[in-house]
């Protein structure tokens, strides 16, 4: 089958493009760059704007499903680039499928967007936790509205899921880990509330997994179509313990300090103002979001993922930080 991978350069989209040529198909991915790793493994690269209709549309053609995982992340940028990739862009890729008789879509979004203040979740599934409201990182809430927009957009002609994966960490991150431990080993790391949150996190072969397993299953009228699903490894556990164990995997010193969920709450305003009214480059080192996010509760229930497509994650937690320590 001819398959198009959006975002098939990043660390989920390359594990997604590695699996569906292992299964067989013909894989081309949609890009703003281009990535050496994708031609390695015989994916056609085609470079372009997911806010640009004409590049969809353009590199849709011939395909018979999209996954659709190319989005705009992060925890700082300005709304409108946020709602060009992830809002506009999902719009293209719709209109893509329709244009050119694609039957399947399946999306990528994030927990993210049932995100309330401080409000924790304990095993909910997707149907249990409602929508985030007056959600204020710009990721969020653009990818609430994509992922309306693909779950509405399932019909008889196009059939449409939704999965929300939970913090994917694993070899080839070049986002997460890097980070933490930068600043672990800089001096700068803290955690918020004193990290005995419990917290969801997913192993990126099981992360690619659950998308293989929804594929597989979709289809008009199926069980899975029109709905979303939390994916994660089901193995919550205490942010300090995920934290460190990350670090651990990679070399770098434990952090073992912490702040208030109030004072993380304020250097976040604080930042934000600064990033905002300052010519400062980067990202800010913490935001409201980022602070509420790391002091939170977040586990959910994997029932109906299993139920839906059978999903059942394949690497332990323990399994993939050895994997993890033996990639670094």
């Amino acid at each position: 089958m001819r398959i198009l991978v959006t975002g098939g350069g990043g660390f989920l989209g390359q594990a997604l493009c590695r699996g569906l040529v292992e299964h067989g198909h013909e894989v081309a991915s949609f890009n703003r760059g281009h990535y050496p790793a994708l031609d390695t493994i015989g994916v056609r690269q085609v470079q372009g704007d997911l806010a640009d209709a004409d590049a969809v549309h353009a590199a849709a053609r011939g395909c018979e499903a999209i996954f659709h995982n190319a989005a705009k992340a992060g925890a700082w940028g300005s709304h409108d680039s946020y709602h060009r990739a992830n809002v506009i862009g999902t719009d293209n890729v719709i209109a893509a499928c329709r244009a050119h008789g694609i039957g399947r879509l399946v999306y990528t979004s994030t927990p993210s967007v049932t995100h309330r203040r401080t409000h924790p979740v304990a095993g909910g599934t997707a149907d249990e936790v409602p929508y985030g409201e007056h959600l204020k990182a710009p990721y969020a809430a653009t990818k609430l509205i994509a992922e309306k927009a693909v779950l509405a957009a399932n019909d008889v002609n196009l059939a449409t899921v939704a999965l929300r994966p939970r913090l994917i960490w694993g070899p080839g991150d070049q986002q997460i880990l890097p980070r933490l431990a930068e600043r672990s080993r800089a001096g700068r790391l803290r955690l918020v509330g004193g990290g005995d949150n419990l917290v969801d996190t997913t192993y990126i072969d099981n992360a690619a997994q659950a998308h293989f397993d929804a594929f597989d299953h979709l289809a008009p009228g199926a069980a899975c179509a029109g709905r979303a699903y939390f994916i994660s490894n089901g193995e919550p556990k205490p942010m300090r313990e995920i934290v460190n164990s990350l670090l651990a995997a990679a070399g770098a010193p434990p952090v073992e300090k912490s702040l208030p969920f109030p004072a993380a709450y304020a250097i976040g305003a604080v930042c934000e103002a600064a990033w905002t009214l300052l010519p400062l480059k980067g990202e800010p080192p913490l935001t409201r979001f980022l602070a509420e996010q790391l002091a939170t509760t977040h586990w959910y229930d994997m029932g109906p993922a299993n139920r839906d497509f059978g999903y059942v994650p394949r690497v332990t937690i323990a399994e993939g930080l050895d994997r993890l320590r033996h990639a670094l």
